[in-house]
C-alpha cells in the first residue's frame, strides 16, 4: 500500500470512493491538488484532503475503503495530512463529521461549535451545504515546526 500525493487521473476513483461512503463530493475537485491517496496496486482504497484558507484549514473527505478498515491505514492517511499541514503553516485545523467524532480525538481533535470557527473556513463548499448542519464541528491546533536561522 502506498500513501502518495493525488494525481489527477486519481479524480474518477475519489469520488466513487467517498460517493460509496456517503461522503461529499462538492469542492473535491477545486481542492483535489491537496489530496493523498493510499493506493493498493492502482486501486484507490483510502484518501483525505485538505482546504487551506490562510492559517486555517479544513481536513476533509478522509475514508478507507470497506475492506481496509481496522488495517492502520485511515491512521497513516491522517497522520500524514497532519504532518503536511503543519509544514505548510497552518495552525488550526477544522473538520466536519456525522460518523468519525469518537475517532478523531485520538489525533488531538476536539468538538468545537460551528460559532468558532473562522469565517474563511465558514465559506468553504462543506460548512456551506455540503455536510449537514448537524455535523459535528472538531478542531485541532497544530504546533509550528521552528527553523534554525
Amino acid at each position: 500500500m502506498r500513501v502518495r500525493n493525488a494525481e489527477s487521473s486519481d479524480l474518477a476513483s475519489v469520488e466513487s470512493l467517498l460517493a460509496e461512503n456517503d461522503l461529499p463530493i462538492d469542492g473535491v475537485r477545486d481542492n483535489f491538488s491537496s489530496f493523498i491517496v493510499a493506493d493498493d496496486d492502482s486501486t484507490i482504497s483510502g484518501v483525505i484532503g485538505l482546504e487551506k484558507y490562510g492559517s486555517a484549514a479544513l481536513l476533509r473527505s478522509a475514508v478507507v475503503s470497506q475492506d481496509h478498515r481496522g488495517s492502520g491505514l485511515g491512521r497513516r492517511l491522517v497522520e500524514r495530512m497532519l504532518e503536511r499541514a503543519e509544514s505548510e503553516g497552518v495552525s488550526e485545523i477544522y473538520l466536519l463529521t456525522t460518523t468519525a467524532e469518537a475517532y478523531f480525538p485520538r489525533f488531538g481533535f476536539a468538538r468545537t461549535s460551528r460559532a468558532a470557527i473562522p469565517e474563511a473556513v465558514k465559506s468553504s463548499v462543506e460548512f456551506r451545504g455540503a455536510c449537514p448542519d448537524t455535523a459535528i464541528v472538531m478542531v485541532r491546533r497544530l504546533t509550528q515546526r521552528r527553523t534554525s536561522a
